[in-house]
């Protein structure tokens, strides 16, 4: 069973201010416990405000270790890709070593899953997960019309019939995700409110999959709650 705990804030605004804060604090607590913080990354237009706020922030980044939920299979400059997207607004403005941006070789399509599930190999847990909910349910790159969300027991899946296009993406899968110390879905825009409902209700969907021991957090603006800040 999925233990979700929601968290509400006035504006998106204020939202990714207060995400910002608790994402440092996260590193620095996972730095003191075992020398390092992994951090998985989402894609999308949400977290983009986060990441602006985070290229501000003073941080031990030699320490930080960043991996991505999932990836478009396009060329690496490709600018919707997810790994393009992050460096271009937070990575490549900060001391990250480029050692320790574990990119998905998305641009090697189905062999491209089988690389990044050697590299995830490497770590157990990951200390924060960052994901993401789309209207239909699906979060990373997995979706309610595939059933591969549900091949729990795989590191990495390469999705090629995906509803969204490009239809070739690669993602981790709803089991290595859930290998974290804390996930934060972060969820904004009206278009999201009947599908957060529908989740807070206990729908089957790929999001009710990421099961963490100690659960969800969800973060979550006033219009995906469905109240005018």
């Amino acid at each position: 069973m999925q233990i979700k705990r929601v968290h509400i804030y006035d504006s998106v605004d204020a939202m990714m201010e207060r995400l910002s804060q608790a994402v440092i604090r996260i590193a620095q607590e996972s730095i003191c416990r075992h020398g390092r913080f992994d951090m998985v990354l989402s894609g999308g237009n949400t977290p983009q405000k986060l990441y602006a706020l985070l290229a501000r922030q003073s941080a031990d980044w030699s320490k930080w270790h960043i991996w991505f939920g999932d990836e478009r299979c396009l060329a690496p400059e490709d600018s919707q890709r997810n790994s393009y997207m992050a460096a271009q607004i937070w990575l490549h403005r900060v001391a990250i070593p480029k050692v320790n941006l574990h990119v998905i070789p998305a641009e090697l399509g189905r062999e491209g899953a089988e690389v990044y599930a050697k590299l995830l190999s490497e770590v157990h847990e990951f200390d924060l997960t960052l994901l993401g909910l789309g209207e239909d349910g699906h979060t990373a790159s997995l979706f309610p019309e595939n059933a591969a969300f549900l091949k729990d027991s795989d590191l990495t899946q390469f999705v090629a019939n995906s509803p969204k296009p490009p239809s070739d993406r690669i993602t981790m899968s709803a089991g290595r995700l859930s290998l974290s110390r804390q996930v934060i879905f972060l969820v904004s825009g009206k278009s999201k409110k009947k599908i957060l409902a529908s989740w807070l209700a206990g729908q089957n969907m790929p999001a009710a999959h990421i099961v963490p021991p100690e659960g969800v957090d969800i973060a979550v603006s006033m219009d995906a709650w469905g109240i005018e800040a």
